[in-house]
């Protein structure tokens, strides 16, 4: 597997109360900068899908590309922009998809999903924990593509659906003192993950 990396942080955060999530910061550090430290691996090419004004992501110094399609239909859009960004280069054979708002997100994320897929013999594979899939967190072969576009110019939204065409394999982890795909949708989620934060990073809670 010749692996590519997306982050995907083109919703429109309404829950939020508008803003990017992935600049919202937590233990004085951002989401988007979290996110990254813990799925950047030296020589693994890596994107961050954005909508609108690209510049103020400036400050990663990461390319930056739109959502494959307007109007934000959603993750699989996203999904389908760092496959059309790793197929146009680089010589990735597959992408990790991550979302930009899980600050706590395992370090071995792609090795375990790359295992389950082989173990299973499927050609995709996504997270879970707690009982819950997360189908935004997974790896996807280039090679289907096309048949994503496709399936988003026929209007289909839903991950779960897209993927059941194919077979998806689910790597799971354990949920201890907290769920390793915690993602910050609400400022009460915002003030948890700040509450967590200590505990994760290994410094005991506040």
């Amino acid at each position: 597997m010749s692996l590519a990396i997306v982050i995907l942080a083109g919703g429109k955060a309404t829950r939020m109360g508008g803003g990017d999530k992935p600049l919202k910061t937590i233990a004085g550090e951002t989401i988007l900068s979290r996110v990254i430290a813990r799925v950047a691996h030296p020589g693994l090419p890596l994107v961050l899908n954005a909508n609108a004004d690209p510049d103020r992501f400036a400050a990663f110094h990461l390319p930056v590309v739109a959502d494959a399609m307007s109007d934000y239909p959603g993750p699989l859009a996203g999904i389908l922009a760092g496959l059309d960004w790793a197929t146009a280069q680089t010589s990735a054979t597959d992408i990790l998809s991550v979302p930009g708002d899980c600050p706590f997100i395992p370090n071995d994320l792609a090795e375990r999903l790359e295992a389950a897929r082989k173990t299973a013999r499927m050609p995709l594979a996504c997270a879970g924990s707690g009982g819950w899939t997360h189908p935004v967190i997974g790896l996807w072969p280039v090679s289907i593509r096309e048949d994503l576009r496709a399936a988003l110019a026929e209007g289909e939204r839903k991950i779960d659906r897209f993927t059941a065409r194919y077979g998806c394999a689910t790597a799971e982890w354990p949920v201890q003192n907290h769920d390793p795909f915690f993602n910050v949708n609400t400022p009460e989620e915002l003030a948890e993950a700040e509450r967590l934060a200590p505990l994760v990073d290994g410094h005991g809670m506040p």
